[in-house]
């Protein structure tokens, strides 16, 4: 089954603690094409905890991507059934996580020194699903990080059936670096992925890692069929709305800042309504002004207002929509 990755070519990443539902909804509003990713959701978590709550989205998110995580075919299968029955689009593979928790629970990054694991997760999710299943996985670990590593990971999936890889292009070292560390330390090899594609054409790459820029995406397309917005998205997500333009000069069908601060002000209205912290409202919003004058004042304001909450948590939605720099 196609990828919805052959509709567009931009993409956010997941990241833990940052692409909630309140993220995703403010990339939206600034990105009408590209596809979103929630957090890595552990399979485990999906199966024996509410699930109902780790699967809530709100409409306008589509197309979006859940990314699970998990080592057991048939849990990650039933993980993904609910999934799909909660009206994702699309299955994405935790392949790439280092972090220690996800190593304990002998999935993320450690699953590429065994793809034939690999492989037998995403056969046993698509064939328990009707949505299309990718993988999303290192250039490398440790030093299993050959291109014949790489290119053997890769085609061990393509022989069950996959098609579209989401390749950050670092190794991960899965002992002695922090997540923190494995988003830095390890040096970036674009053209790397590059030559999975170019010796690979029938596959569907997407290309992730250090992309901070618009001329970057460009020059990422010239060699990939996608490109995955990192860390960038959400420490300036104005970009999102500059590469709309760039892309698909549709610039008059997009929002501009005041409107994209009055429609999220209005979601913040009702979530506060129904509950949802001060916090986890504000956190998506603070780069929005990055780069451009005012930018301080803006932080400050949000800040505040977080530390004041309880006095003024209805003031909130009408700060965010009245600020101008």
């Amino acid at each position: 089954m196609d990828s919805i990755q052959t509709l567009d070519k931009i993409s956010v990443a997941p990241m833990m603690d940052y692409t909630d539902r309140h993220a995703r909804y403010l990339f939206r509003l600034l990105s009408p094409h590209s596809i979103l990713y929630t957090e890595m959701i552990n399979a485990k978590a999906l199966l024996y905890g509410n699930h109902e709550d780790l699967l809530r989205f709100n409409d306008e998110e589509h197309p979006l991507v859940i990314q699970l995580g998990g080592s057991d075919p048939g849990e990650m299968a039933n993980a993904a059934k609910l999934a799909e029955n909660a009206g994702y689009d699309e299955i994405n593979i935790n392949v790439g996580c280092p972090s220690d928790r996800v190593q304990s629970g002998a999935f993320g990054a450690c699953l590429m020194a065994t793809p034939e694991l690999v492989a037998e997760i995403y056969s046993t999710i698509q064939c328990s699903v009707d949505i299309p299943v990718t993988i999303k996985h290192r250039i490398g670990i440790d030093d299993q990080d050959s291109f014949t590593n790489l290119e053997g990971f890769v085609l061990t999936a393509v022989d069950a059936g996959c098609s579209t890889f989401i390749v950050h292009a670092r190794k991960a070292w899965l002992k002695g670096l922090s997540p923190k560390q494995n988003r830095n330390i390890p040096p970036l090899d674009y053209a790397r992925v590059y030559r999975l594609k170019q010796d690979h054409p029938e596959l569907r790459i997407i290309i992730n890692g250090g992309i901070k820029t618009k001329q970057q995406v460009s020059d990422h397309l010239q060699h990939t069929d996608g490109v995955m917005i990192g860390r960038e998205a959400y420490n300036q997500p104005w970009l999102l709305s500059e590469l709309e333009i760039s892309l698909y000069q549709e610039r008059q069908a997009l929002l501009s800042r005041g409107e994209v601060q009055q429609r999220y002000a209005s979601y913040i209205h009702n979530e506060l309504l129904s509950g949802t912290s001060v916090h986890a409202l504000v956190k998506p919003l603070s780069g929005l002004y990055h780069g451009m004058a005012g930018a301080r004042q803006w932080r400050r304001m949000l800040s505040e207002t977080v530390q004041n909450s309880e006095k003024n948590i209805y003031d909130l939605p009408q700060l965010v929509a009245e600020f101008r720099s």
